[in-house]
């Protein structure tokens, strides 16, 4: 398991726009849903590649996450109430499926092998549960993953659009790709613009996912290529 690049993870709820339920409040709510997308990270890691079951015990979540295991109880509450995961009956604490899991189709690459630094997910060592941009990043990253163009390798996807999909702030957004990007989530790219034809804009690559497709093996190849298709 150890060895995959990335694994399947679900896409049609992030592409309903499914994030925006997952939204920062003061008092705890904000916290439990940055804990959430965490443990469906870690969940996504462990699922089974034909059935999307995945089987982890508490203490996994805990060391790969640095969550404690209250936190941890809270974020699967939040995922199986937006019907993001299924818990199987009786075994509620350590069987858990991705909903909709469908091997076939509708799915997105999620990088695994790249994210883990003996046993643990590197980004989130310093996630302290306090700060919006953390739950912001998050949501962001799930984004990129789902619109990443297969073509392409890249997420080209303007902050319009984030804000449809996610109901992050638009004022906010800088501070939540710098947040990915300065934890090796993501790549920013610089494109020429599909609006103008002396424009820039910014598209993003998911780290470990497809790493030989970047702008230093593609090059011009780009400019023909329709970055609407996912």
């Amino acid at each position: 398991m150890g060895n995959r690049e990335w694994v399947r993870l679900p896409s049609n709820w992030i592409n309903e726009g499914g994030l925006k339920s997952l939204s920062w409040k003061n008092g705890g709510t904000g916290a439990d849903h940055i804990a959430a997308l965490m443990a469906l990270t870690v969940i996504a890691h462990s699922a089974d590649s034909e059935s999307g079951v995945a089987r982890i015990t508490y203490d996994h979540f805990c060391q790969a996450t640095h969550l404690s295991r209250a936190k941890v109880s809270k974020g699967l509450d939040a995922l199986e109430r937006i019907k993001v995961i299924e818990r199987e009956p009786g075994d509620a604490r350590s069987t858990y499926k991705l909903a909709n899991y469908n091997a076939a189709d509708g799915w997105a690459k999620f990088p695994f092998k790249s994210m883990y630094s003996s046993g643990t997910i590197a980004a989130f060592t310093d996630f302290q549960l306090r700060r919006v941009a953390e739950l912001d990043a998050l949501k962001l990253f799930f984004l990129m993953v789902a619109r990443r163009n297969r073509q392409t390798n890249f997420a080209n996807i303007g902050y319009e659009k984030i804000e449809e999909y996610t109901n992050i702030r638009r004022v906010r957004l800088k501070t939540a790709i710098s947040f990915l990007a300065s934890r090796s989530l993501v790549y920013v790219e610089r494109l020429p613009s599909m609006v103008s034809t002396v424009g820039i804009s910014n598209a993003y690559r998911v780290v470990g996912v497809e790493g030989y497709k970047h702008m230093g093996t593609q090059g011009r190849a780009l400019d023909s290529v329709d970055f609407a298709t996912s």
